[in-house]
């Protein structure tokens, strides 16, 4: 429900498509992926150096076998070197320079661009009768490219993009992976970089190198990598046209074995569905959603996360696509996750769970008779705060969207009220408002169904009564309005207590006759 237009009677802010509040679940959705960005710096590098290892580990590592004579030279040297017309002095100036970019600890990238070693270099990877020093200069200028924006714009500006997406059809393989290397790191640099690289045919080419059934594992994560970055960024988005086209090939390498494989597609995944509707329809119907479910399984944190965060962004779609990522069983997983030990995982299930209760009654019935709420409630009182404060959105969404029936049935179930009344104590403004907008819905069913004497009883024993007027001074008048409007008409000392509002016991429970002659039940 929107803390700017909360209704009591009106569930058209819920958080989805059509007459929901789409522009909010879409502010909500960027605010999380902030957040998850922050919390990945290690599950998946934008850039990557090309380290020298002190042995060799993969074809782009030392694998062809140079000479001795191919070690460090001075800088004067490898100036008058790499400018001679002899190819064995070439070779050993540009060697030289790459593996002085190769090094672990600072790298003399400004130093080798200062030089102008960089058009040097790139004039290099058009000499294809020498394939040796082809790939030394594509290796340092995936070096200099792994760097900061300037040093990877000086790469782009001089023309070496067109250069290196031509390489990807190499016939020698160590060549052709080490321009997938150089444009995953340019990619990686930002929106306009990752256009650049998908011009000229990129997607194309890295399907043809996919076609290749004996490709090398350590080519394979490359690829898949640049891949995840050519997804990546918005503001603007890529060009949908060119990604719609790698959507089978990720939905297939979904099934690969391999972790790092199987993290960078789930993040390409996440990337894309976190935009339109038509994105997130498109990801649906390559028949991504089963498989990454399954993921979610795991236990493997750097798996788990961006399946579950493309998961969170599918249900933030229309309620078709939420009923494909319902019916392929994703609320046991999601209960799962609730219990997880990594803070960060609890949020993204909580605040995926919160958008499924944003659906529709048929989906929240499913939501309830899952008994996910059980770990929720467990989030709600001893989670950490971002997870709670998800966990709160999910209680809100389902009184928002939940028919009355629902919402009772959620009350009597769950003891979830003291967590989530406490929450009013926090200093989040915004999820205040939340808790409040939840509450004043809670208060008219009670009403409703003849339950209001008794809600007001058990808010003032859990403490929320004191909380409610203490949000009397809030400096924010949104919550200040709400507040006030929830003490003024329901807890003033001259309201009459009328005797056919108050419950009557049955078999221990407190029982609320409705007209009509319904009977239910809102139990605290």
């Amino acid at each position: 429900m929107s803390e700017n237009t909360a209704q009591p009677s009106s569930r058209l802010a819920a958080y989805k498509n059509n007459a929901k509040n789409s522009d909010e679940m879409r502010q909500r959705r960027q605010q999380i992926s902030v957040e998850l960005r922050k919390n990945k710096k290690e599950d998946q590098l934008l850039k990557r150096r090309n380290i020298e290892p002190a042995e060799p580990t993969s074809p782009l590592q030392e694998s062809n076998a140079q000479s001795p004579s191919a070690s460090a030279i001075s800088v004067d040297d490898i100036m008058m070197a790499i400018n001679s017309t002899n190819p064995t002095l070439q070779f050993q100036a540009v060697q030289s320079v790459r593996k002085m970019l190769s090094r672990e600890k600072n790298p003399p990238i400004d130093k080798i661009i200062n030089m102008g070693l960089v058009p040097i270099l790139i004039n290099f990877l058009d000499n294809f009768e020498n394939f040796s020093i082809q790939f030394e200069a594509a290796w340092a200028l995936t070096n200099i490219a792994s760097g900061t924006s300037d040093q990877t714009k000086a790469v782009i500006n001089q023309g070496a993009v067109p250069k290196f997406i031509a390489l990807l059809k190499s016939k020698h393989p160590n060549v052709a992976e080490q321009a997938v290397w150089a444009l995953g790191n340019i990619a990686g640099d930002g929106s306009d970089a990752r256009d650049i690289v998908l011009k000229d045919g990129t997607v194309e080419s890295l399907l043809e190198l996919l076609n290749n059934e004996n490709i090398e594992i350590s080519f394979l994560r490359n690829i898949v990598w640049l891949m995840s970055n050519l997804c990546r960024n918005k503001n603007p988005a890529p060009p949908f046209s060119k990604i719609k086209k790698l959507l089978p090939a990720l939905s297939e390498l979904l099934n690969h074995d391999d972790k790092l494989i199987l993290s960078d597609v789930c993040w390409a995944l996440s990337y894309v569905t976190d935009d339109t509707t038509e994105k997130v329809q498109s990801v649906v119907n390559s028949g991504c959603v089963p498989r990454l479910i399954a993921l979610l399984d795991t236990d493997d944190a750097t798996i788990i996360t961006p399946a579950l965060r493309s998961i969170g962004n599918i249900v933030t779609g229309d309620d078709v696509t939420t009923d494909v990522v319902l019916n392929a069983k994703v609320l046991p997983a999601l209960a799962n996750l609730l219990t997880n030990k990594k803070p960060n995982i609890v949020k993204e299930a909580a605040w995926t769970l919160s958008n499924i209760t944003a659906g529709t009654p048929h989906q929240i019935q499913m939501v309830l008779d899952s008994d996910i709420f059980a770990p929720l409630v467990n989030v709600l009182s001893h989670g950490d705060f971002r997870a709670q404060r998800e966990a709160a959105w999910a209680v809100t969404n389902l009184t928002s969207g939940g028919t009355n029936d629902q919402i009772i049935q959620m009350v009597n179930k769950y003891p979830l009220m003291k967590p989530y009344c406490d929450l009013l104590s926090t200093s989040d403004a915004r999820i205040i408002s939340v808790i409040l907008n939840g509450l004043t819905i809670l208060f008219r069913v009670a009403e409703d169904f003849n339950g209001l004497e008794n809600f007001c009883t058990t808010l003032e024993e859990i403490g929320a009564l004191d909380k409610l007027e203490a949000l009397q001074n809030h400096e924010n008048n949104d919550i200040y309005e709400k507040s006030f409007a929830i003490i003024n008409k329901y807890f003033q000392d001259d309201n009459e207590e009328v005797a056919d509002l108050v419950p009557q016991t049955v078999n221990g429970a407190l029982e609320f006759n409705a007209e009509g002659g319904n009977q239910n039940q809102f139990n605290f």
